[in-house]
C-alpha cells in the first residue's frame, strides 16, 4: 500500500506544484489504484509515474472546486485509449455526474467502459467489501467537501509451516484445519491446537484523506487512529484568520487534528504556490511544534504505508 502525490498545490498549477490529486496504490492488495481528486493536468502527472490508467478502479472526489476536478474529463477519455475496459466507480458530491456527462456531451466523447456514479449524502459508508471499507463525512469548506477514511480489513496470522514440519506433519488438507484454529488429532494420536501454529493477526492499515476544510470535529472522527492522515496546509500558523475566511487550514490546525486523532503520521499537502523551499520547511516545523511525525510532500513523492508492529 502506497500513496503517490500527483499534485500537492492549492488553487492553480505552479511550476513546482500541480493541483490536487493523490493515488492510493493497492497493487499488492487488489492490483488496482484508487484516485483521490483529479485536478487539471493529473494525467500528465500519471505519465511521469508507473501508474497505468487502466488500473484505476475508483475515483473519490472530495469537492467540486476546479482544482480538484478539472482533470477528470481528460483522464476518463484517455483511459479508453490505454486499455481501460473495466468498470470505473466515481464517488463524490452531488453534481459530479452532471459535470462529467456534460463535458462528454459537449465534446462528443465516448468511453469504452461503464462508469458508475455514487453521489454521496451527509456521511456514511461509500464502499465496502471483504478487503476495504471507505467511510466519509462532510467537512467545513463553504462548498460541500468530504473527507474519506480507508480502512483495510485485518490480516489473518500466517500458518507457521516450519513449526508443523518439525512435528512431521506433511502439507495437505490438515493444514487448512490448523490454519482455521481447529484442534486436530494426528495419526500418532497427538492432539494439537491449531491456534498454537498460527501467527498473530495484523491489524489493517487506515488512511485518512481529507478534502479542503477548516478545522472541524469530523476531521478528527475520520482520522481517529489512522496510520496516515493527509491534511491540507494552505496557510502557515500566522495566517489563521485568512485560513478561516477562505475555509482552509493552517499548519498548526492540521497538527492539532493529527494530535487529537492520535494518528501515526501527518502528511501536509494542498500548499499555496506562494510557499517555496524554505517556506515548506517552515510549515513542517510549525506542525512539529504540536505533532512530532510530519512531512510536507512534493509532487510525485511516494509514501509507503507498512504494517506497524504491535497493531
Amino acid at each position: 500500500m502506497e500513496l503517490q502525490f500527483l499534485g500537492t498545490g492549492a488553487g492553480v498549477p505552479a511550476k513546482h506544484r500541480n493541483v490536487s490529486s493523490i493515488a492510493l496504490k493497492l497493487l499488492d492488495e487488489r492490483n488496482a489504484v484508487w484516485l483521490f481528486d483529479c485536478g487539471e493536468g493529473t494525467q500528465l502527472q500519471i505519465l511521469k509515474s508507473n501508474i497505468r490508467p487502466r488500473k484505476i478502479e475508483k475515483i473519490f472526489i472530495t469537492h467540486l472546486h476546479g482544482d480538484h476536478i478539472y482533470g477528470l474529463p481528460g483522464l476518463l477519455s484517455s483511459r479508453s485509449f490505454q486499455g481501460g475496459n473495466e468498470q470505473l466507480d466515481i464517488y463524490g458530491p452531488q453534481g459530479i455526474k452532471n459535470f462529467i456527462e456534460t463535458s462528454f456531451s459537449v465534446s462528443k466523447t465516448r468511453v469504452s467502459y461503464p462508469i458508475v456514479y455514487h453521489e454521496l449524502s451527509d456521511g456514511g459508508v461509500a464502499f465496502e467489501d471483504k478487503q476495504f471499507k471507505v467511510e466519509y463525512l462532510p467537512l467545513d469548506h463553504g462548498i460541500l467537501s468530504y473527507g474519506y477514511r480507508v480502512a483495510e480489513a485485518d490480516h489473518e496470522g500466517e500458518l507457521q509451516v516450519e513449526k508443523l514440519k518439525e512435528l512431521g506433519i506433511p502439507s495437505g488438507p490438515m493444514y487448512g484445519r490448523i490454519k482455521r484454529g481447529e484442534t486436530v488429532t494426528l495419526e500418532n494420536g497427538q492432539v494439537i491446537n491449531g491456534k498454537d501454529f498460527v501467527g498473530q493477526k495484523k491489524a489493517g492499515r487506515i488512511v485518512t484523506i481529507l478534502g479542503d476544510t477548516r478545522k472541524t470535529k469530523n476531521s478528527i472522527t475520520l482520522a481517529r487512529g489512522a496510520d496516515v492522515l493527509v491534511h491540507e496546509s494552505t496557510y502557515n500558523k500566522d495566517e489563521a484568520q485568512m485560513a478561516r475566511s477562505y475555509y482552509h487550514s493552517t499548519s498548526h490546525q492540521a497538527a492539532e487534528t493529527a494530535k487529537m486523532a492520535e494518528v501515526k503520521q501527518l502528511i501536509l499537502t494542498h500548499i499555496s504556490a506562494r510557499y517555496l523551499n524554505k517556506d515548506i520547511i517552515q510549515l513542517e516545523d510549525e506542525a512539529k511544534e504540536i505533532f512530532p511525525v510530519v512531512k510536507a510532500v512534493k509532487d510525485m513523492e511516494v509514501i509507503d504505508i507498512p504494517f506497524v508492529e504491535g497493531n
